[in-house]
Formats: structure tokens, C-alpha cells, sequence
């Protein structure tokens, strides 16, 4: 059955804190792999106590103006086997390596946004896929 269309609040992304961003560093898979910045996850957690703090200023910045910074959009592409031959590149699908500051940043926005669509009750009940 068909909702009637109704207004919804502007969202409006709170900041980020250090906390915040030593908990999403915290949450992070230690791997080994990285993006173009040959960052790992794993260097990350290490110097964590050290970048908190300019990384929450650049995020900020980030959510305030709009904008996510082009550098954090670029991806290494790598052809990952399926199975078959593997001389067939038919057999391949390619799978994209971002950042680790890339995939910072979108968990903050996916919380903010999540948290403003379940507060105003903006999600349909079917529109269950990829939540908690």
C-alpha cells in the first residue's frame, strides 16, 4: 500500500570526535592490503593516538561543506579468480581497493544517515536489505 507523500526533517550530520574515530580505526579488519595510499589498516591502529584528533578536523570539514574529498575516491582495481580458466579473463570480476580514510569517512556518514532515517521513521518496514 502506497504512503502518502509526507515531509521529512533536514538531515543534519552532527561532528565527529577522536573517540569516534579511534573507535571506527578500532573496528576496522587488521589486513595487510591497501589502497593507492599504501595505508594499511594495520598502521592505521598503530598511529591511531596520533591522527585522531586532524582526522575528526578534516571530517568535519568534510561533512560541513558537502564535499568528500576527491583523493578518497580514487581505488585500486584488482581482478579477483572466480574459477574455471584461468587464462579466461571472462573468469575474473574486479573488486575495488579504497583507502582506509575512504572507508573512515563513509562509516561516518552511513551512521549519521542511518541514524536520521530510523529517527524519523523514514524507511519502510520492507526496506529491510543491509540493516541491523
Amino acid at each position: 500500500m502506497n504512503q502518502p507523500f509526507r515531509d521529512f526533517p533536514n538531515i543534519k550530520f552532527r561532528n565527529t570526535s577522536p573517540k569516534e574515530i579511534e573507535n571506527i580505526i578500532r573496528s576496522l579488519k587488521a589486513k595487510r592490503s591497501h589502497g593507492y595510499d599504501e595505508i594499511t589498516t594495520k598502521i592505521l591502529k598503530i598511529s591511531a593516538p596520533f591522527i585522531t584528533t586532524p582526522l575528526s578536523y578534516i571530517f568535519n570539514k568534510s561533512m560541513i561543506s558537502g564535499i568528500f574529498p576527491t583523493r578518497l575516491k580514487y581505488a585500486t582495481i584488482k581482478p579477483v579468480f572466480k574459477n574455471g580458466d584461468k587464462k579466461n579473463i571472462a573468469n575474473y570480476r574486479p573488486i575495488s581497493i579504497l583507502p582506509s580514510f575512504s572507508k573512515m569517512l563513509e562509516k561516518i556518514r552511513y551512521i549519521r544517515l542511518m541514524n536520521h532515517l530510523e529517527t524519523n521513521n523514514i524507511l519502510a518496514t520492507e526496506q529491510y536489505g543491509f540493516r541491523t
